[in-house]
């Protein structure tokens, strides 16, 4: 039995989200039980019984306004929770066409896919800017060379997970989820695919930021971090490598003047050259310790995904008889990462 949840995270949505609800399909071939549930984000209209009017099956609603990335992440939470094979993140806005969330669900029920991003095709959408549909291809292009993957719409956020992928998700930014959550995958060896979509216009500005500079700045700083989370040995190594390249050059120019006698007044070379070098030196050292870092948090990875596996099959467990048997917790203990010197007997 396949059980798809289609989450969507809001913010005073109380005008949108009924039509939103409306678009979404019924019934897919594939999938036994479609559920919808809401993330109220602190809103302060009427979201949260405007959805239950609409047919919303669930409504998680938060009491301050705690940002998207983390929305999704609570979404992600509840669907696991709920016994949710595939999920499905859609915006309360209606932007994106509700009937296409079939298309998404497709490459994963076809076990091709474990991650499905809608590509909204912004070549297309005449209300996109020339400024808007290039700097959506260069950052498509560079989440696509961060995470190892092709993907052509990387901030979209109509996209579906399968239960073993958002199993593994952990959003840490406090801004949007949509590329950590496509570069974590990547790292993750996951299989990533796009699928063609449709979009609706919304006529008012976006929520998430003021202007383009500002979606930049915080989208770039949100890459980098999570690209570092995975890949520190490539970013330091390479930034010591840089740092000792430009040392050499007025250490040589130095040594150039020494050995024709006129090193004398080259000495300002000497002291810049040599406190480049050395902090080249000092980054290629933490280039180390950050690897070993990384290769740590994949191992807490590793024993989250475990640990929620155990919470989720106890929630999922009838009421009257909330026991999971004694050799599956066993077994699930004894795959845990050999942590703190020797692992779990």
């Amino acid at each position: 039995m396949t059980k798809l949840i289609i989450q969507i995270p809001c913010l005073n949505e109380s005008e949108t989200i009924a039509g939103t609800i409306d678009d979404l399909p019924k019934a897919i071939d594939g999938i036994d039980e479609i559920e919808i549930l809401i993330i109220d984000d602190g809103s302060t209209d009427d979201t949260a019984a405007a959805a239950k009017a609409a047919g919303a099956h669930h409504v998680i609603s938060s009491g301050v306004n705690r940002g998207l990335a983390q929305s999704f992440q609570r979404g992600l939470d509840a669907c696991l929770r709920r016994g949710a094979d595939i999920i499905v993140n859609t915006d309360g806005d209606n932007q994106y066409n509700g009937a296409d969330v079939t298309a998404l669900v497709r490459p994963i029920l076809s076990g091709r896919a474990d991650v499905v991003v809608g590509d909204r095709q912004t070549e297309k959408i005449a209300h996109f800017s020339p400024l808007k549909k290039k700097l959506q291809r260069a950052g498509s292009a560079l989440v696509s060379q961060l995470a190892n993957a092709e993907i052509a719409d990387a901030v979209s956020g109509f996209r579906a997970l399968s239960r073993e992928a958002a199993m593994g998700m952990t959003v840490r930014s406090s801004f949007s989820y949509t590329t950590e959550t496509l570069i974590q995958a990547g790292r993750r060896r996951l299989r990533i695919a796009s699928v063609p979509i449709r979009t609706n216009k919304v006529e008012r500005p976006s929520r998430l930021f003021r202007s383009i500079p500002q979606f930049l700045t915080r989208t770039g700083r949100t890459m980098l971090r999570a690209y570092a989370m995975y890949e520190p040995l490539k970013i330091f190594a390479l930034a010591g490598l840089v740092l000792m390249a430009l040392g050499a050059i007025p250490v040589g120019r130095f040594l150039l003047h020494y050995f024709m006698g006129d090193g004398a007044g080259m000495i300002q070379s000497l002291i810049i050259g040599a406190v480049l070098m050395l902090m080249g030196a000092i980054s290629a050292m933490f280039a180390l310790i950050a690897d070993l870092v990384a290769y740590n948090r994949q191992l807490l990875e590793l024993t989250l995904e475990r640990v929620r596996k155990i919470e989720y099959a106890m929630d999922q467990a009838p009421v009257q008889k909330k026991r999971i048997p004694v050799e599956k917790i066993r077994e699930e203990l004894k795959s845990l990462p050999q942590v703190f010197g020797g692992g779990l007997r």
